[in-house]
């Protein structure tokens, strides 16, 4: 059996991600399960975890990649850094024909590149088999709850980045206090949506029913879980039917403000598509029976479904205001403005946990497939290059964002 040198490369964004693929422990893991793999990291002083715990655990650490069969990073991989015919696994972001990163799949191809896109490798059902969501759902429910705390200037908790790990975190949750009648609503059920569960199943909150949020008091505090159908509806008054709203959204409008009406908090996990219609408005922001203080928009669509969300917040200032009555950003601590918390990078705020859980789908979901059989062509259907410089067929939709003129 051929030996596959695979390659940690050094990550070169700014600012920059101290997130690996694989922990030190898990490159010498690797190394054990996959007997022909032999796991090469390039030096790096912005990583989580340092070079010295990677030479500590038997892993060479290398100035230059360029021997290396596989090459794998988290974020995108600078176009210098690229090395021309070798397979490539990173978050590429080029799969919606985003502007920024037309020339990196350009260069990608230039030279002759396998680009294997953690974003689109999915199981033979279709389900995505990797990503950061987890971790997503985790901490942007702790800073969901450490904006109430700011916002009712109730409690203070550290933020996430400042603590040593999420065990560390999760300790700082114990300060809160909550009050009696206090509502939280959470919608999505992916893997950020249950990574939201996770923190809620450390608080003292309660699960009840969507009927029952909207219809009972409490005397403890409560969160319910929202499916689709809870808070979309048929505008012609017809059952909701999940394969309908799929394919034709237009049918279909918000009914989120009856939970708007009663909920304290809003953690927003949802997978959203800009085909579907908007799920809290301004006008139900700017409603006087609208109650909501504090939105975590933790899957952060930019003027997407959720009005307040004007932009993403960075880790180190997470919470901006956003006024109802002229639908501007303001100071969270202005009178009447709801508080907003939408960084689009949570997991870096725990990189070395974050990390380690995407280590570990990698060497359960991807790793058999990439240095083993691949029955179900895992890997050819997450490829969105191949090494000949061409786009596979599953990707051939990007030709015109790859040839596009740009000024």
């Amino acid at each position: 059996m051929n030996q596959v040198k695979l390659g940690i490369i050094r990550e070169g964004k700014v600012p920059p991600d101290k997130r690996v693929p694989l922990t030190p422990k898990q490159c010498r893991l690797v190394e054990m399960k996959f007997p022909q793999v032999k796991v090469f990291v390039q030096e790096s002083e912005i990583r989580a975890f340092s070079d010295e715990e990677y030479a500590a655990e038997g892993i060479e650490v290398v100035k230059d990649l360029s021997d290396c069969d596989v090459i794998m990073g988290v974020k995108e991989v600078n176009i210098e850094d690229l090395i021309p015919g070798k397979k490539f696994l990173f978050f590429s972001h080029t799969i919606k024909k985003q502007p920024y990163n037309r020339n990196l799949l350009r260069a990608i191809l230039d030279k002759k590149i396998q680009l294997i896109d953690y974003e689109v490798l999915k199981s033979k059902e279709n389900k995505r088999i990797i990503g950061f969501g987890r971790y997503a759902g985790i901490v942007g429910a702790y800073n969901g709850i450490r904006a109430y705390g700011e916002k009712t200037n109730t409690f203070h908790l550290k933020p996430a980045n400042e603590c040593v790990g999420r065990k560390e975190m999760e300790n700082e949750l114990h300060k809160a206090v909550f009050p009696e009648n206090m509502k939280l609503v959470l919608t999505g059920f992916g893997r950020v949506g249950y990574g939201a569960r996770e923190i809620m199943d450390i608080l003292p909150f309660t699960e009840v029913s969507p009927e029952e949020f909207l219809s009972e008091k409490f005397d403890t505090p409560v969160f319910t879980h929202l499916e689709i159908e809870d808070y979309y509806r048929r505008k012609d008054g017809k059952p909701f039917v999940k394969q309908e709203f799929y394919a034709t959204p237009e049918l279909y409008e918000s009914s989120f403000k009856r939970y708007s009406e009663e909920a304290d908090v809003y953690v927003a996990c949802h997978f959203w598509s800009n085909k579907s219609p908007f799920i809290l408005t301004d006008s139900d922001l700017r409603s006087d029976k609208n109650k909501i203080k504090v939105i975590a928009d933790v899957s952060c669509d930019i003027q997407g479904p959720i009005a307040s969300t004007l932009r993403a917040s960075k880790i180190a200032d997470p919470f901006y205001g956003y006024d109802p009555e002229t639908r501007q950003e303001c100071d969270w601590k202005q009178e009447g403005s709801i508080m907003v918390m939408a960084v689009d990078n949570l997991p870096c705020e725990l990189p070395k946990d974050a990390s380690e859980d995407f280590g570990n789908e990698l060497i359960k979901s991807v790793f058999p497939h990439l240095f083993g059989d691949d029955p179900d062509n895992i890997i050819g259907r997450g490829s969105e290059t191949d090494l000949n410089g061409n786009l596979t067929s599953y990707f051939a939709y990007l030709n015109d964002y790859v040839n596009q003129v740009t000024a």
